[in-house]
C-alpha cells in the first residue's frame, strides 16, 4: 500500500508540474461582441495548482501591449503596474474577489467605452515565477457593432408550442383511455351480475319447473 500511495504522489507531482500547472481561460466563447459606446469586461482566469508569488499578467491587443499587472501571493487582488494605474481605457474591475481555493485567479479586464477600433483579438498572458516561470496565454476576438443583434426566439416559441401540444394531447389521450377502461369494467360487471341474478331466480325463486310424474310399474 506504501508502495501504492507514493506512486500516486509522484503522478501528481508530474502533473503539476512545469507548464500544465499553469493555465488560462478566457471562456469558451471565441468571439464576444460588444455595443458601440459601452464597456465591456475581457474575461481571463487562470489557475495554478502549486500557489502563485508575484504572477505577472498582460493584456494585448493586435499584439500590442495594452494593460500589465501583479498577483502578489495568493491573498492579493490583482493590482496595475504603476503606468496603467491611470489608464482612461483599460482597468480592472472594483468586484474582482479573492481566489476561493488559492488555485483560481480572476485577472479579466474592463475595456471602456469600446469603440470600432477596440475590435481584434485579445491575448491573456500569464507567467508565474514559483512555476519556473511558466506562462500561458488564452485569445479571443472582440467585435465593436452599432446594436446588438437581437435573438429571434419565434421558431424555438413555436417548437416549445408544438411539443407542449403533443405532450397535452398525449395527456388526455391516456386520460380518455383509462376512463373508457373504467367504464367498460363497471359495465361488464354490472351485466355479470344480471346475469347471475336472473339464473337464480328462475331455479328458485322465478318460474315454476314442471314436474314429471314417476312412472308406475308395469302390471303383470
Amino acid at each position: 500500500m506504501p508502495a501504492d500511495w507514493l506512486g500516486v504522489a509522484l503522478l501528481g507531482l508530474q502533473l503539476c508540474s512545469g507548464t500544465l500547472a499553469l493555465e488560462v481561460s478566457v471562456g469558451k466563447a471565441p468571439v464576444i461582441y460588444a455595443k458601440n459606446g459601452t464597456n465591456v469586461l475581457l474575461p481571463c482566469t487562470f489557475n495554478s495548482c502549486i500557489g502563485i508569488e508575484k504572477a505577472n499578467f498582460s493584456w494585448s491587443h493586435n499584439q500590442t501591449e495594452i494593460f500589465k499587472g501583479v498577483i502578489k501571493n495568493k491573498d492579493s487582488k490583482p493590482e496595475p503596474y504603476a503606468e496603467y494605474k491611470s489608464s482612461l481605457k483599460h482597468m480592472l474591475p472594483p468586484d474582482l474577489a479573492l481566489s476561493k481555493d488559492n488555485r483560481e485567479f480572476n485577472v479579466s479586464l474592463l475595456l471602456l467605452d469600446a469603440d470600432f477600433e477596440d475590435s481584434g483579438p485579445y491575448t491573456c498572458l500569464v507567467k508565474n515565477p514559483k512555476e519556473k516561470d511558466a506562462n500561458h496565454s488564452g485569445t479571443f476576438t472582440l467585435k465593436v457593432v452599432v446594436a446588438l443583434e437581437k435573438v429571434d426566439n419565434t421558431l424555438t416559441l413555436i417548437i416549445l408550442s408544438v411539443a407542449g401540444g403533443a405532450i397535452g394531447l398525449l395527456i388526455l389521450i391516456m386520460l380518455a383511455k383509462k376512463l373508457v377502461l373504467f367504464l367498460l369494467k363497471k359495465t361488464r360487471k354490472q351485466k355479470e351480475c344480471l346475469v347471475s341474478s336472473s339464473a337464480n331466480e328462475n331455479t328458485e325463486n322465478g318460474l315454476p319447473v314442471a314436474k314429471i310424474a314417476p312412472k308406475s310399474a308395469p302390471k303383470a
